[in-house]
């Protein structure tokens, strides 16, 4: 038996009948076509499937889309298309840290989200937030530089100096 759920992604009204049991990930991915919420592990492990609900990053797989009703879902195509991750996209491609590609959109959700809430992390607090992503390209230090670097940009810009 389906349940009807509404919520918000990207700024926008969903509603979707839905299986009590299907994950948040899925419905993303299979109902609403966002694609760049990965499935890795499926247990929460690798961090590929990060969105942001109400603001905190979680991971999709481990979250029933039932759970939401009512909240706001950020996904990787949402960041993107506002443009609030350019920076941090550019970045991570300045200095290879996109490797494979299969886990930089939950890096770029966890990066997202501590400088929302830490301007100016300092490299263990970076190596922190990224704790629950997993690279299997072991690009870690080219990724933790990029958040590095985009936060202080940020902190210059903010600065008035360019």
């Amino acid at each position: 038996m389906k349940t009807d759920i509404n919520f918000t992604v990207n700024g926008e009204a969903v509603r979707e009948a839905i299986e009590p049991r299907t994950s948040l990930a899925d419905v993303l991915r299979d109902n609403l076509s966002l694609t760049g919420t990965h499935l890795g592990c499926e247990m929460g492990a690798c961090g590929a499937c990060l969105v942001l609900l109400d603001g905190a990053p979680v991971h999709a797989c481990l979250v029933l889309a039932v759970q939401v009703a009512g909240q706001k879902i950020e996904t990787i195509e949402g960041l993107n298309n506002s443009g609030l991750v350019a920076d941090l996209q550019e970045q991570f491609h300045d200095r290879n840290a996109l490797q494979c590609g299969f886990c930089t959109s939950g890096m770029l959700m966890s990066a997202h989200a501590l400088l929302s809430q830490n301007s100016m992390p300092s490299r263990p607090e970076i190596r922190d937030a990224l704790s629950g992503n997993y690279c299997r390209c072991t690009g870690y230090e080219a990724i933790v530089d990029a958040i590095s670097a985009t936060a202080e940009r940020r902190s210059k810009i903010v600065e008035g100096v360019q």
